[in-house]
């Protein structure tokens, strides 16, 4: 059994989209135990909203929350009976493999490093979400927790999504390469130049090179290590392509008669296709290089990316990727 603590009251949409995620969670795998975190009697109404094994999902009271805009060093040393912190605490305490969250990123990342702690060895821990390309998907590695990295923290970066995409993702010998403005060796800003030669000397990973973000969507690499600043930018720049298409060719099929025929009879097969590039299927964004599992979902999340971002702690449980990482490290 895998037990996931569940920050109840963190995102948009808390507690009803993160019960109800948590739910479907318990329904579809029954290898997962959740502990909701959060304020007793606002969780517990959303529950009786669902019908679930009652064995399998429990409530820990937290009486306090963490607000976005909150500063997150002081909101996690004051707020000690907050959704976040006490769900971080169960995890330390050995209570909980892993922990999910749709609240505050900034105190996530704090909490997950103050309290959890990183495996020993690990300068920087780096948030890593899976985004979708043509061939499957890629790890982007870090996107927002280091925003001024050094060559060596991206180095490791490399071998922990390394571990991650062979052991979690089932990728053999992943492909990595660096985030830059051009393919040549030769190409980019001091940070890019000095992380490339450290890259190409480790025997350990499968470094390729560099590569451009133009070449991100069509499945480059399985592992795209940059600083948290590039990272959430082609994060971001990704994202809101993709709504911006979606946007266009709804209104495109929508234009006459002829294009809502068009619409209707390949419905069913550009529904499959989308799903392919749906970020929320694949869970949140771990944070690497922790003594147990933390894990971010986007703020706005709904109870499929809580689900998805559940059910993916399992089989970071399962495949040992802690263990994993630690190898990679002392290699």
């Amino acid at each position: 059994m895998v037990n996931v603590a569940v920050d109840a009251m963190g995102g948009d949409n808390a507690p009803c989209e993160i019960v109800r995620g948590a739910v479907d969670a318990v329904r579809a795998n029954e290898n997962v135990h959740v502990y909701l975190v959060g304020k007793k009697d606002e969780v517990e109404t959303e529950l009786k909203k669902h019908e679930y094994p009652k064995d399998r999902i429990e409530i820990t009271e937290a009486s306090e929350i963490i607000e976005m805009a909150e500063p997150p060093v002081m909101a996690i040393r004051k707020k000690r009976d907050s959704s976040i912190v006490v769900a971080l605490n169960l995890v330390k305490e050995g209570k909980c493999d892993a922990f999910v969250s749709a609240g505050s990123t900034g105190a996530v990342l704090v909490g997950g490093q103050l309290i959890v702690g990183r495996i020993k060895g690990v300068e920087r821990p780096p948030l890593a979400p899976l985004i979708p390309n043509a061939e499957g998907v890629s790890l982007l590695v870090d996107c927002g927790a280091n925003v001024d990295a050094r060559p060596t923290h991206l180095l490791q970066f490399a071998k922990m999504g390394s571990a991650y995409m062979e052991y979690a993702m089932g990728v053999k010998n992943p492909r990595v390469a660096i985030l830059n403005i051009g393919t040549e060796e030769e190409k980019g800003n001091a940070l890019v130049k000095d992380t490339y030669p450290l890259l190409q000397a480790a025997t350990d990973i499968n470094f390729t090179g560099s590569i451009e973000a133009r070449d991100i969507p069509a499945g480059g690499a399985d592992v795209i290590v940059c600083d948290a600043f590039a990272g959430n930018v082609a994060l971001k720049m990704y994202e809101g392509v993709a709504k911006v298409l979606l946007s266009k060719m709804k209104d495109v099929m929508m234009t006459n008669l002829k294009t809502k025929i068009g619409a209707v009879l390949i419905k069913d097969r550009l529904k499959e296709t989308l799903k392919d590039f749906d970020a929320s299927q694949y869970g949140g964004a771990p944070l690497l290089g922790l003594k147990g599992l933390v894990v971010k979902t986007h703020g706005s999340a709904k109870a499929g990316e809580v689900r998805n971002s559940i059910i993916q702690c399992i089989t970071f449980k399962e495949q040992d990727v802690n263990g994993k990482i630690k190898e990679f490290l002392e290699l």
